[in-house]
């Protein structure tokens, strides 16, 4: 148990720092190195992507609040918009996990290492989302909050990736959005979390010190760990060629979503 938490511990402090330095979410990180530990600790396959969705959702709740309350803080976070894509937020993740839970892993690496692609593809581009309309109906927020809800879900993050974009297409200010996107986090976190908690209940075969699908030990050491190293991080980007690095950090997720896709086959 001591070796796993000080793993855990590594690759919190290795989450944190990238989270903060590159402005990326967590779960981009999180997931694919829980991913490679899980399989080298001989969690059994069939639990692998789903221990490691599960975990990086529950260690969002923890991030996604004091990043909240920071935006919150500069006066970044759009309530109005945030309380009327919740309903959708909630309901979209608590499905997307019930969806996770009846995929196979082999599944959820594909589409995981897809999806690393698709951000890896904004990073390296530089592709920026034009501002062209306003914000959706009600019936219509409450759609693309499902449609965030059940991706972030599928993928383990907090759900900006996804939210940004969408916010400055709608004409949202770029730092109302980013303020925004780290509120509706929250409850992705909260919805996700509950969900594969909920759908590995009695699931066999899981690790000790697992509730549901998340993983006590691995929650515990990154989030101990991300929560100090993520203000490092911030204050390296303030000295280091940040656009640089992103298309560095870019490289490195299409090669880890590259061996995602390879280890299917």
């Amino acid at each position: 148990m001591l070796t796993s938490l000080l793993l855990y511990l590594v690759l919190g402090a290795f989450a944190g720092v990238l989270a903060g330095l590159l402005g990326i979410g967590g779960g981009l990180v999180i997931v694919p190195l829980l991913t490679f530990s899980f399989t080298w600790q001989g969690v059994p396959h069939e639990h692998i992507l789903h221990m490691a969705l599960g975990t990086s959702l529950a260690t969002i709740i923890f991030t996604s609040i004091s990043s909240m309350r920071a935006h919150n803080a500069h006066g970044a976070v759009d309530w109005r918009v945030f309380w009327r894509i919740t309903p959708g937020i909630l309901l979209g993740t608590f499905i997307g996990t019930w969806v996770a839970a009846q995929l196979s892993t082999n599944f959820l690496k594909g589409f995981f290492g897809i999806f690393l692609y698709f951000v890896s593809y904004r990073m390296l581009t530089g592709k920026k989302t034009q501002a062209t309309r306003e914000l959706p109906g009600n019936a219509g927020i409450f759609g693309v909050g499902n449609g965030i809800g059940i991706i972030s879900s599928l993928v383990g993050i907090g759900g900006g990736t996804l939210s940004v974009p969408f916010l400055t297409w709608c004409n949202v200010a770029i730092h109302k959005a980013i303020g925004t996107a780290a509120a509706i986090g929250l409850p992705i976190a909260l919805a996700g979390s509950f969900g594969y908690f909920l759908n590995g209940l009695g699931v066999e075969g899981r690790p000790d010190w697992t509730i549901g699908y998340i993983y006590i030990p691995a929650l515990l050491g990154i989030v101990c760990m991300s929560v100090v190293t993520a203000p490092i991080g911030a204050k390296l980007a303030h000295s280091l060629p940040v656009g640089t690095l992103k298309k560095i950090f870019a490289v490195l997720l299409f090669i880890v979503g590259t061996r995602m896709l390879w280890s299917l086959f």
